[in-house]
Formats: C-alpha cells, structure tokens, sequence
C-alpha cells in the first residue's frame, strides 16, 4: 500500500525543515470528483497504521494533515503519536462547542493544534489557549488582515504564525518581517534574484565530469584526473563508494578502483547529487531533496518505458529540472555554461518531449494537482499504481541520500 499523497514542506525562518504536510486523496483514479474529505482523512490514518507509516514518509518529520470535524470526533488523530501528527482543522469548520470541547480534549493529551486558512472572528479567541499554529494563506489575506491576528493573538504568546502560499522570495521576507515563524509554499524553489554568477573550482570540476560521463565510452584516465584535481571531490567520491549502501568486502582506497566499482550510472548519480549539494549553500536542504527526488522518480520512470528514455540521463535531466532555483539563475544562463549532452537540455529548455512530459508530471505530484496526474501519466502509457510507488520510493531515496551526499 502506497500514500496517494504529495508532501510539501514548511521550513522554519532559517529555511530548515520543520515538518510535511500532507495532501492526500484515496487513489490517483479517485481524483474527480474531489473525494469525501472525511473519507480521505480516513483513509490516511488507515494506511499509516496498517501498512506505510507516516513517519516513514515524512522522515520522522511532524506530519500535519487536515481534519474534518467528523473525523475530529472519531477520535481519529488519537490513532497517531502527538510527536508525529500536527492536527490541522480545516477552514470549513465553524467554531462551536463541540470543536471547542475537542481541541482542549487533544490539548491536554499533547498534540499540536493548527487552524487552517484562519480568517479572523473573534469567537476564535475561546481557540486560542489551546491552539499552537494559526496558518494564514498570504495570497488570500491582505496585510491589514495580517495585522489584525497579529494584533489578536499578542496575549497568546505561544501561538506561532505560519505563512502558506509563499510563491516568491519577497513574499517570504515580508512574512518574515511580520513575525511568521514558518513557512510553507514553493518560495526556496524559486530564484532569489536574477544574477551572473561564476562557477566554483569545484563546480567546474563536476560540470566537466558530467561532460565525460555522458560520453558512450568512459575514459577513466581522464576521470581519475579531474578527480585527483580537487580534493574535496576526492574525499567524497572515497566516502560515497565505502558508504554501506554499497556493502563492499573491503575498503576503496583509490580513486580508479572506486570509479571502477561504482560503474557508470552510479558515477554519474554520484556527480548529479554533488554538482546539486554544493552549488548554494545557502539554500535549504529541502530544495536539493526535491531535486534528487525529481531525479530518482526520472530514473525509475524512465526504466519503465521500455528504452524510450536513457536511465541515467532521466537522473541528470529530472535533478537539472532544479538547477536555477538552487543557482538564483535563469535555467538558459546556468545550462549554457554546463557541457551536457542535447536529450539533457532540450527538455529543460523548450519543455517539450517526452522527458519534458515526465518533469511536468512530477510538478503537478508536487503541487497534488491530481487531477492533471492522469493526463500526464495517460499521455506517457506510465501504470498509476507504478508510478505513484516510483514517487514514494525516490522521496525514501532522497531522504536517506541527503545524508550522504553531504
């Protein structure tokens, strides 16, 4: 059994993960109409206790999922850990005597609370000792609406503001500014700003990497030297290959010899996380995350297509489909100082083709715009049950190659 399920991220002010939500529907083929929300709530909790965990999917992560005041009274959040559910009741509840009875209820069990889409009244104040988040949609609420829970909750010092919708780096600021302390929205896969910026020696180093790997014929003497060039590369290339997920008899003590044993595809996943790792900093884990899930789900699609599409340029082509948001760059600039093979730009750049349709697929996953899923996935002859395991699995692979990568 697999989560039908797209999981966005809420970064706290330093951009570092806090915790998943949730969107969830019962099964890709359930998309339209819009399914029951006590039903999908249902289905969820059902499936986190009997088959995948929720925890596995969010990464031990607190998982916030939508809570219908049905499922509310079934008692239904209690079937989940407070340390790994944020209980969040949905914007279509009215607040009343039976919600108010079961938010203390929760609260005095340990959970954590959070309105959705809060829009204020004041009938709300009777919520808020027993409320932690208060999550205000910023493309719906103006700034004077913003101020007027600002102003509302400045008795409630432990209610903290989360900002969702951030579609723009300004936009994250400005929240910031008013004193949001989380974050939820595709801001950190955006560019902070458009600006020419030069390669690193090291950038340049894997970029002449993926070059030579994406050649028919590997010349390892050449590899080996870009390699014995840059230190840095070295020690993480000798960390990577020794790492258990290889579960070698000895140790790699050489460059050749670990060239040698990961092969061609594993170099070149190696080269494409690290390329990705290394070339902000600054820039939130979580954005690189995405793009190696983008480029594992790539991977794994394309090995089901029957050789309509190389497995290993799906890899480099889905984890480049992130390559200007994690540069601040436009996506033209960054590809034309990277030596990569045409089947790996072409897509990017013109968004068409058939790898263009898998990288479209995977947004609408992202933003769970399910109902555009089965165009896509009928266009590509994909299996929905496969491909919503390919997604599952790539989010378990990125999270667990985040680690190494680093």
């Amino acid at each position: 059994m697999y989560f039908y399920a797209a999981r966005q991220p809420i970064l706290d002010a330093n951009k570092n993960l806090y915790a998943y939500e949730l969107l969830f529907r019962d099964s890709i083929d359930n998309v339209f109409p819009e399914i029951d929300g006590d039903e999908a709530t249902s289905r969820m909790i059902e499936a986190s206790k009997f088959n995948m965990g929720i925890s596995e999917f969010t990464s031990s992560k607190p998982a916030f999922i939508n809570f219908t005041l049905e499922t509310l009274s079934q008692g239904y959040p209690e079937m989940l850990t407070n340390e790994e559910v944020v209980v969040e009741i949905l914007e279509t509840i009215k607040p009343g005597k039976k919600l108010l009875s079961l938010c203390k209820d929760l609260h005095s069990k340990g959970y954590t609370i959070a309105l959705d889409d809060y829009e204020h009244q004041s009938v709300w104040v009777h919520f808020y000792p027993f409320i932690k988040i208060i999550k205000i949609d910023i493309q719906q609420s103006d700034l004077a609406e913003i101020k007027q829970v600002i102003t509302a909750i400045k008795d409630h010092p432990h209610i903290e503001l989360l900002a969702e919708k951030v579609e723009t780096y300004q936009e994250y600021e400005q929240a910031l500014q008013l004193g949001f302390k989380y974050f939820q929205g595709f801001f950190f896969a955006k560019p902070e700003m458009v600006k020419a910026k030069n390669l690193s020696p090291s950038q340049l180093a894997m970029a002449e990497l993926l070059y030579e790997t994406s050649k028919p014929e590997l010349d390892l003497n050449s590899i080996t030297g870009v390699f014995e060039r840059d230190v840095s590369l070295s020690y993480k290339l000798l960390r990577y290959a020794n790492s258990a997920i290889f579960r070698r008899r000895s140790e790699i003590s050489t460059i050749k010899q670990a060239l040698v044993i990961l092969g061609s595809s594993e170099l070149k996943r190696f080269l494409g996380l690290m390329f990705a790792v290394t070339a902000n900093p600054d820039k939130p884990t979580e954005l690189i995350k995405l793009a190696m899930t983008r480029a594992k789900f790539c991977e794994l699609v394309a090995k089901d297509m029957n050789a309509t599409i190389d497995d290993s340029i799906a890899f480099l082509t889905g984890l480049l489909s992130m390559i200007d948001a994690i540069l601040d760059e436009e996506l033209e600039i960054v590809l034309d100082k990277l030596p990569l093979a045409a089947e790996i730009k072409e897509p990017l750049l013109t968004r068409k083709g058939t790898m263009a349709a898998v990288i479209k697929l995977l947004e609408f996953i992202e933003h769970a715009q399910w109902d555009k899923t089965n165009l896509v996935m009928e266009k590509l002859k994909l299996d929905k049950e496969q491909a919503v395991k390919h997604y599952n699995e790539a989010l378990a692979w990125a999270d667990e190659q985040s680690t190494l990568a680093g």
